[in-house]
């Protein structure tokens, strides 16, 4: 993606990263790296086998160590290292976790949201821009498919209330204090680097690696938008770029392939990529706390920045596998 019709506008930024060291976290890193910036990185633990390490970017960007709970770190950060962007994509992302969970989840995920923006909010002459990592998962079931923007954020269950908090939590301080927020709603991210094997995408392509049959904790009907995290990355950044306008400010964007797949589906086509067809999925059917149906319209973002994927699900999907053929101590 380095350099693909962009222009300087990254260039030796202060940019504040959280959950850096996540699957989208250290994609965005690079990529930023890529265009000049200057960032800075908060990671609550270190991971050696993620990409942030793997990739040595820890070694180029500023850490800062700490944890969304803890407002004094965030807000002595964006000071001291005068940060005008910030990227707010630190959270507890897994459904089963929140479950077992909710409280850890919601103060990672809703206080670590408020404060981050309270902290940039005191610095408000610093920061020009937040981007805050809502998810398809706010929008909660509808009757109604696919999720448009103005479709009510209606969680219900642990991850998914966590992150209609968040998504709320934005709005609120961009229309109380003029915060300069924009949230974006993805669908699931998958990609090289993603250690959380319980997913669907990482655990498959781990086990047919293993030459083991992959495990569907679900009946494998459910159907979702799957989305590879280096047009995520383009997304989130080609959002803030245009937050110079502030017609963007206080607005949501849902960012997808707009084609939706089954868990069974996509499980084939994963089995297909690795030429393992004689080990078909292990039907669990015990996935619990999970939305049967979840995709989005992406109309807004293609008509207000002009935006689409530039990756398909199957060139998404190889070079997902080619990184864990790559890696093996990552998938041991």
């Amino acid at each position: 993606m380095e350099g693909v019709g962009l222009s300087n506008f990254w260039r030796d930024r202060n940019v504040f990263v959280t959950g850096a060291t996540g699957l989208l976290g250290a994609w965005m890193t690079e990529e930023l790296l890529a265009r000049g910036a200057h960032v800075i990185a908060l990671v609550r633990d270190e991971v050696p086998n993620s990409r942030f390490y793997r990739e040595g970017l820890r070694q180029r960007v500023d850490v800062v160590p700490g944890a969304l709970e803890d407002f004094d770190c965030l807000e002595r950060a964006i000071n001291e290292y005068e940060v005008e962007t910030v990227l707010h994509l630190g959270a507890q992302t897994i459904v089963g976790t929140a479950s077992r969970s909710p409280i850890s989840t919601f103060e990672t995920n809703v206080r670590g949201t408020w404060n981050l923006l309270e902290a940039a909010r005191e610095n408000e002459r610093l920061v020009k821009r937040v981007v805050v990592a809502s998810s398809d998962k706010a929008y909660g079931a509808h009757d109604v498919l696919p999720y448009t923007e103005d479709a009510p954020l209606q969680g219900r269950f642990p991850y998914d209330v966590s992150k209609s908090c968040t998504d709320l939590i934005a709005l609120s301080y961009f229309h109380t204090y003029g915060t300069p927020v924009a949230i974006t709603r993805c669908g699931n991210l998958y990609g090289g680097g993603d250690l959380n094997y319980n997913r669907l995408i990482p655990g498959t392509i781990r086990s047919l690696l293993a030459g083991e049959r992959p495990i569907v904790r679900s009946d494998g009907s459910f159907v979702r938008d799957y989305f590879y995290v280096r047009d995520a990355v383009a997304a989130y950044l080609d959002l803030a770029d245009a937050m110079g306008e502030k017609r963007f400010h206080g607005q949501a964007f849902n960012f997808g392939t707009e084609t939706p797949l089954s868990v069974l589906q996509l499980v084939e086509k994963i089995v297909a990529a690795v030429g393992r067809k004689d080990l078909p999925p292990v039907i669990k059917n015990e996935a619990t706390h999970e939305i049967p149906k979840q995709y989005l319209d992406c109309s807004k973002a293609r008509k207000w920045l002009g935006w689409k994927p530039r990756w398909t699900l199957e060139q998404g999907l190889a070079e997902t596998l080619d990184w864990y053929q790559r890696a093996p101590a990552a998938v041991e």
